[in-house]
């Protein structure tokens, strides 16, 4: 009996390098704790593009519509930056995300401790820090109407419009709070209800929910300026921040580099439960497609695990083997092993992509 469908979709740049060391974390658990999945390859953005003129064809969107998750690598490149926007590899991934309705981001923003020098901001402020920032993915003023530029009398003008109903933000304020019931329990709602209607009733219907639904969770709701500055002065304050497109965009952006580097940091997308009652999800790295190191054995492929380790607890409920490989990083972190993006300047050599595969999986040998 398989433990899942799991459909991988490696993409351009360093993306099928990075999921090569996915795979054989993949065939670890396979081999040691009997986590037999269902995989199925195809492809996306530039890659879909070379083969299919389409940067996702309609075969592999339904695919993905079928199975358990999607792990993503990256896509798009400077190769691909002539082609007309409607075909660019980046519309691949946002056809992934609407036609799947995948509404809820979950971004992490984890400081391992071997790492906590890397952040900008000072060691005992980051040390330790495991927040979940939960951005609505599929509305607010990204996707509102009207949209576009016109021209009023002499001047071009700019619109787009902020709008949500109380639906689309019941159900990521769901999202939140089931996220938050694992993890200590408490949940911040951030939005601008001081000079936006849409701030007014996202507060309402996120204290709506709470109060019918999970009073057992805590919450506290703050301006998403304010969020922004208590996120720089003391962000090991938060657990879970729920909050709309536009400022989950830039919140989840700047807890990302508290945490020192971009290629540590994995995301989810899901989406409502399917008829086995597992959501439907998109799992990839916050990094790109870095098409400059591509090819080259640079990369550090520990994003697009810990994409993984996502995958293994919110897909598969298998929380303990995402905790297992968590620890795993953590451990070849603590012992030193770099990629050269996780290099201090004061030297030490470098493992390549596929020596930190390897070190991962030698790690969770140790903890099995």
């Amino acid at each position: 009996m398989t433990t899942g469908s799991l459909l991988i979709l490696a993409g351009d740049g360093i993306g099928p390098e990075v999921m090569v060391e996915v795979r054989k974390v993949i065939g670890w658990f396979g081999a040691n704790r009997g986590l037999d999945f269902d995989i199925s390859e195809d492809l996306v953005g530039g890659a879909a593009y070379d083969a299919h003129g389409t940067p996702l064809t309609d075969a592999t969107m339904a695919h993905a519509q079928e199975v358990d998750a999607v792990l993503l690598g990256a896509v798009g490149g400077p190769k691909y930056d002539v082609l007309d926007f409607s075909v660019k590899p980046e519309r691949g991934l946002l056809r992934l995300r609407k036609e799947m309705d995948l509404y809820a981001n979950l971004r992490p923003a984890q400081c391992f401790d071997a790492l906590a020098d890397f952040s900008s901001l000072k060691k005992d402020v980051v040390a330790g820090l495991n927040i979940m920032i939960v951005r609505e993915l599929t509305s607010g003023v990204y996707f509102g109407e009207p949209r576009g530029i016109i021209k009023e009398g002499n001047e071009r003008v700019g619109i787009n419009t902020q709008r949500y109903t109380e639906s689309e933000i019941a159900r990521v304020a769901r999202s939140a709070f089931e996220l938050a019931r694992r993890r200590d329990n408490r949940v911040c709602s951030m939005e601008k209800a001081n000079v936006m209607e849409s701030g007014v009733l996202w507060r309402d219907v996120v204290q709506e929910v709470h109060d019918a639904e999970y009073a057992d969770v805590e919450l506290s709701h703050m301006y998403a300026d304010a969020g922004a500055m208590q996120l720089t002065r003391w962000p090991k304050q938060f657990d879970v921040i729920v909050t709309d497109n536009l400022f989950g965009d830039l919140l989840s952006d700047l807890a990302a580099m508290l945490t020192g580097s971009l290629g540590m940091l994995p995301s989810a997308s899901l989406g409502a439960p399917m008829a086995n009652g597992r959501p439907k999800a998109l799992y990839e790295p916050v990094h790109g497609s870095a098409p400059d190191i591509a090819g080259q054995g640079k990369a550090n492929p520990i994003a697009c695990v810990l994409s993984f380790a996502m995958a293994l607890r919110y897909s598969f409920d298998k929380g303990d083997e995402a905790a297992m490989l968590e620890a795993a990083v953590e451990k070849v972190l603590a012992d030193g092993v770099r990629t050269a993006d996780l290099m201090q300047a004061d030297g030490g050599s470098p493992v390549s992509t596929s020596e930190m595969g390897d070190a991962i999986v030698a790690a969770l040998e140790t903890l099995n």
